[in-house]
């Protein structure tokens, strides 16, 4: 069974869907089920090898990966908007690269109270992005179309 907001993308043709009414059917796109994208977050990415005395760079690799694709949420100034009513969200600790074989194509904000702010983003843009909004953040998603979907969850 499908959830509300789930990400699903064919790995033939690259059509990428998001569950908007919750369905039991199974998903297909060129002849095949379409796999659903994982959200990536920042605890998967610093996991500690079992072996502190060996160096994995996977370890390193997956910390990069971080670093360049989960977003870095900041409280816009009074002086920008009414109140400070929204926030900056940058793609990554590192700016992301927005060229055309390698680009964020979405960034998505959530509020507490379920509204849902998306801007769609193409090569070149930058990946620095205003939100207006009085309610208070509790999750960005971004969707890189090398390394798929990416999460960052705010309490």
């Amino acid at each position: 069974m499908t959830k509300k907001r789930e990400i699903y993308k064919c790995e033939i043709c690259g059509n990428i869907i998001e569950i908007l009414h919750v369905g039991v059917g199974e998903l297909v796109c060129c002849g095949q089920a379409m796999k659903l994208m994982t959200e990536k977050t920042q605890d998967e990415n610093q996991e500690k090898p079992a072996d502190a005395t060996s160096f994995d760079k996977s370890s390193e690799v997956r910390k990069a990966l971080a670093d360049g694709h989960l977003p870095v949420i900041e409280k816009l100034p009074d002086n920008v908007c009414r109140g400070g009513d929204g926030i900056i969200v940058r793609v990554g600790e590192i700016a992301h690269p927005m060229e055309e074989k390698h680009y964020i194509e979405w960034v998505e904000v959530k509020t507490k109270t379920g509204k849902i702010g998306k801007q769609f983003l193409k090569p070149g843009d930058s990946t620095e992005m205003e939100f207006q909004t009085r309610d208070d953040i509790v999750e960005v998603r971004v969707y890189c179309n090398l390394h798929g979907l990416w999460v960052k969850k705010i309490d």
